[in-house]
């Protein structure tokens, strides 16, 4: 908003890379920009999603910001039995995750959908994408041998504040696609656990290849 003619920018958008641009004309109506030569190739975003219950606004916020910064593709808000807060502006919240992928230099801007039910999610999941929920009751497994067998096309499910019901858990645990997961002694709130996931993802993911290469 605040800049001028001649000021230089990086422009992305989500598909052609990053590119150096000018701007040629800034005023109230208009600004145009020249595209001086790309900076960056388009880089291959994980494919992870994070299923999350609304939260009060402030954490919400917080909780789309890391997401983004840690590489997720999709948000999805999940209705559970414990949800606290059912109001939610997707729009709003979209907008939160461009801001976050331009500050951390992402070249991409998660989806975010609307909310759905415990019920509309699980009867709609797609084939072949695993999904580690986590269970705050420590019945999970460690999530880092959880994501030892792979870190892509998975979805991570955090419960609401309070937790998973024990009928959902139930639910959860018979569904051939899924496996709990664990992060630990501590009860965490919700944004903490989806952080704490998503970096143990990264950090697992980034091992791998490494581990991979080192083979005869």
């Amino acid at each position: 908003m605040r800049c001028t003619t001649g000021q230089q920018l990086l422009l992305f958008n989500g598909k052609d890379g990053e590119w150096l641009a000018e701007i040629s004309v800034a005023d109230k109506k208009a600004c145009v920009v020249s595209l001086q030569h790309q900076s960056r190739q388009q880089t291959v975003d994980p494919d992870v999603w994070l299923i999350f219950a609304p939260l009060k606004k402030d954490r919400t916020d917080f909780l789309i910001e890391k997401a983004t910064e840690l590489g997720v593709s999709r948000l999805i808000p999940a209705i559970t039995n414990r949800t606290q807060s059912g109001r939610l502006n997707v729009e709003r919240l979209q907008a939160t995750a461009m801001e976050s992928a331009e500050q951390s230099r992402r070249l991409s801007v998660p989806e975010i959908v609307e909310p759905a039910s415990f019920a509309e999610i699980i009867s709609n999941w797609p084939e072949n994408r695993r999904l580690v929920y986590l269970d705050e009751t420590g019945h999970g497994q460690p999530l880092a041998g959880v994501l030892a067998g792979g870190t892509e096309h998975l979805a991570f499910w955090i419960g609401p504040e309070g937790g998973f019901s024990a009928d959902e858990l139930d639910a959860l645990d018979k569904l051939t696609f899924s496996v709990a997961a664990d992060l630990g002694p501590r009860i965490l709130r919700a944004e903490t656990a989806a952080t704490a996931a998503l970096a143990i993802r990264q950090s697992v993911a980034d091992i791998q290849p490494t581990t991979l290469d080192r083979r005869p």
